[in-house]
């Protein structure tokens, strides 16, 4: 599986949304498996910038290559990109990643 996350920074606070807005055309292509939009809440004293995320998991490379090629994906960059200050994406593999988890109790 891959993992694709992408952080936006707005030009202004007045962007923010309308940032939001067109990523959320994001989540009608059909060829992930799981795609999120959602606001940072900025509760990292230390890193404040991240307006908007991006999350998505893709069961292969030709999935997120469909999901990139997709007619929706062009829409989604041609609304966002005038607003956006910054965009950092990150793509990798989840079976090869090191993992680790903790139970709470």
């Amino acid at each position: 599986m891959i993992r694709h996350i992408v952080l936006f920074t707005a030009k202004s606070g007045k962007d923010i949304e309308p940032i939001r807005q067109g990523l959320e055309l994001l989540t009608h292509i059909p060829h992930a498996s799981r795609l999120e939009i959602a606001l940072n809440r900025k509760s990292d004293p230390k890193s404040k910038v991240v307006d908007v995320v991006v999350y998505g998991e893709f069961v292969n490379d030709a999935a997120l290559a469909a999901y990139k090629g997709h007619a929706l994906y062009a829409e989604a960059i041609k609304r966002v990109s005038p607003l956006r200050e910054l965009r950092f994406a990150a793509d990798y593999d989840v079976s090869k990643a090191a993992t680790g988890s903790r139970e709470e109790g």
